[in-house]
């Protein structure tokens, strides 16, 4: 087995004993009732996220009633028919406080310059993070080196026209920066958009599979689209809707209407921000839009692409529609039924600027702690060390570099301390590959590069835990579980937190499409099953007024800005907290020998099934 662990069950079709079974097998050997409570805590749980009964109704509900007939060591997640995944106990791991802070500290330090990739800041961060993998003990990633080079091409945008709209009764004129902004993916030194007719197509989506195509019916060659942010039904109480009721699927996110639009044709493609189904204010779309794009290099056959994507404020966005004779609020309203149809608006939208590049490789740092029986079998813990260097000067003190130490700094600290702490507790049955990724920002492109491009096989790839922002917030009682019943490895996270004594709370926001939003998901849809945890709701100190408080203050006046600076007075109980959970979670991981898949229906089981069916090795 190894250091550091304990079976917890036997393998399918032996008995365990009551003191061996978990969850709510172990419950139901209880005298005092447990299972009860413990059922009624999923019933709730379960009213959240109806998805989730798949994962563990049965599970749940089949090893009670074999626990009461005989204690089997059955596990959540684990239904008729299928075999019981195997969840070694773990011990506490040993994990530095001190490394936390200091690396969060040096990274979102002026010197860094916000981490931008292609920059010093990135020659900086790099060397920290080698350093710092070697002196935990891994072993360099990459054949013997510590790097994954990523092509990448930088596009600066400069000497911004005015977004002009005519064809309505009077010529409207938009400022660049306050009401509205763009970039090309283009390679063109000077992007022009000319009298391009535009069309309303609702939120922009083209779902087959659900029946669902807003293009139908017309034809936007050459034109300029507008598009609603988020997806029909995000409005919704619940979780039931044509696309997954409050919670946002990949139709919501902004990359896939610009590649959406640019499949059908469009010239342009212009999002409305409105701040609750976007999850985030306008200064983040004028931060994040307003500087250096960078790109994957794309290679001989690039894929279709718009000459200019771009946001729109949602008042910019009224006054335009209602040139052209029509009313924001009733269009919004008419494009989340299934009989929407786009509207020509008979409006013709131009603007223009200026275009320089930048082709660089930017680098993912890699390190690997070899495993002592199945060193061919990897489990993944991903971070990205990237930020968006400089960005609009703060209006108090003109500070304009964005030094990201809670995005992601905290993350890519993570890495290291928790690579330390596996290396203390000697190398598990399983490799443990620590991937601290490029250009996050950017739109997870070291993330895909990787998955692209691996140097770990993916199908012998077991699963993994992405770390993208601890708020230093103080411990809390649960976790937030993004993308909750997707994948078997919901069955590690229970029995984990079974083990630290704490809740697991659903999104408070699923409408803001977290799960589609980090680096997990650049693995997700090559077919690894991967997990995203959060910090906690429910605060020890004030409960989830208190965490509430805390998630808004930071998206509202530090998330993406330059007031993401470290803090010497922060409590880091609460990341130590998560950290303990993380550690047990790649433990876990490592040292069993069970393959958890994604879950019978996900978007993703099919990639992975097939990835299974064809490998020699792995799963």
């Amino acid at each position: 087995m190894g250091p550091g662990a304990v079976q917890r069950v036997a393998p399918a079709g032996m008995l365990g004993s009551c003191h061996s079974s978990r969850v709510f097998a172990e419950a139901a050997c209880d005298p005092q009732g447990h299972l009860q409570e413990k059922r009624q805590k999923f019933r709730d749980y379960e009213r959240t996220f109806p998805m989730i009964r798949r994962a563990y109704a049965l599970g749940a509900l089949a090893a009670g009633a074999l626990a009461l007939a005989g204690c089997d060591g059955m596990l959540p997640g684990m239904g008729a028919g299928e075999t019981a995944l195997d969840i070694p106990e773990v011990e506490d791991g040993d994990i530095s406080e001190e490394t936390m802070i200091d690396i969060t500290r040096q990274l979102s330090s002026d010197e860094f310059g916000g981490r931008m990739p292609g920059t010093e800041g990135e020659e900086l961060t790099v060397s920290l993070l080698t350093e710092r993998f070697a002196a935990a003990g891994l072993e360099p990633g990459n054949n013997g080196s510590w790097v994954q080079e990523v092509p990448l091409i930088e596009i600066t945008g400069s000497n911004f026209a005015p977004l002009t709209i005519t064809g309505g009764e009077t010529a409207l004129a938009f400022e660049y920066g306050s009401e509205w902004t763009g970039v090309t993916y283009r390679e063109d030194d000077r992007t022009q958009l000319a009298n391009s007719e535009m069309v309303f197509v609702g939120y922009g989506i083209n779902a087959p599979e659900r029946g669902w195509n807003d293009y139908e019916g017309v034809d936007v060659e050459g034109k300029t689209v507008v598009i609603l942010v988020n997806d029909p039904d995000w409005e919704t109480e619940g979780l039931d809707g044509t696309f997954n009721g409050r919670a946002m699927t990949y139709y919501g996110r902004w990359s896939y209407k610009y590649e959406e639009a640019a499949r059908q044709g469009a010239a342009a493609a212009l999002i409305v921000h409105d701040t609750d189904p976007a999850s985030y204010g306008w200064n983040v779309v004028e931060s994040s839009w307003g500087g250096p794009q960078a790109y994957a290099a794309r290679g001989d056959n690039p894929p279709p692409m718009t000459t200019v994507n771009g946001w729109v404020q949602k008042d910019t966005a009224r006054e335009i529609l209602a040139a052209a004779g029509q009313d924001l609020d009733e269009l919004s309203a008419a494009a989340k039924t299934e009989d929407f149809q786009a509207v020509e608006l008979g409006l013709e939208a131009s603007t223009s600027f200026e275009n320089s590049f930048r082709t660089f490789s930017s680098q993912n740092v890699i390190g690997v702690l070899p495993g002592t029986e199945a060193p061919d079998e990897y489990v993944l813990h991903t971070a990205h060390w990237d930020h968006l260097g400089t960005c609009l000067p703060a209006a108090d003190d003109g500070d304009d570099i964005c030094n990201g130490a809670v995005d992601n700094a905290t993350g890519t600290a993570a890495l290291v301390a928790l690579a330390e702490a596996h290396a203390k507790a000697g190398a598990p049955r399983r490799s443990l590959v620590f991937l601290a990724v490029t250009a996050e920002e950017s739109g997870l492109l070291g993330a895909y590069y990787y998955a692209s491009n691996p140097v770990f096989p993916l199908e012998q790839t077991v699963g993994g835990i992405n770390m993208d922002a601890f708020l230093v917030a103080g411990p809390a009682k649960d976790v937030t579980v993004v993308g909750p019943g997707k994948s078997q490895l919901d069955d590690f996270l229970v029995a984990a937190l079974e083990d630290v004594g704490r809740d697991l709370t659903s999104n408070p926001n699923p409408e803001a499409g977290y799960y589609y939003r980090s680096d997990h998901f650049a693995f997700a849809k090559q077919g690894v099953p991967m997990l995203y945890v959060d910090g906690g709701e429910d605060l020890v100190e004030g409960g989830r007024d208190a965490g509430a408080a805390v998630g808004a203050e930071y998206r509202e006046n530090r998330y993406h800005g330059p007031k993401d600076e470290f803090d010497e007075n922060w409590d880091w109980a609460g990341v130590m907290q998560d950290l303990q959970l993380f550690y047990r979670l790649g433990r876990m991981m490592a040292m069993s020998t069970s393959w958890p898949n994604w879950n019978e229906g996900d978007e993703f089981r099919a990639t992975r099934d097939e990835a299974c069916a064809a490998a020699e090795a792995g799963c």
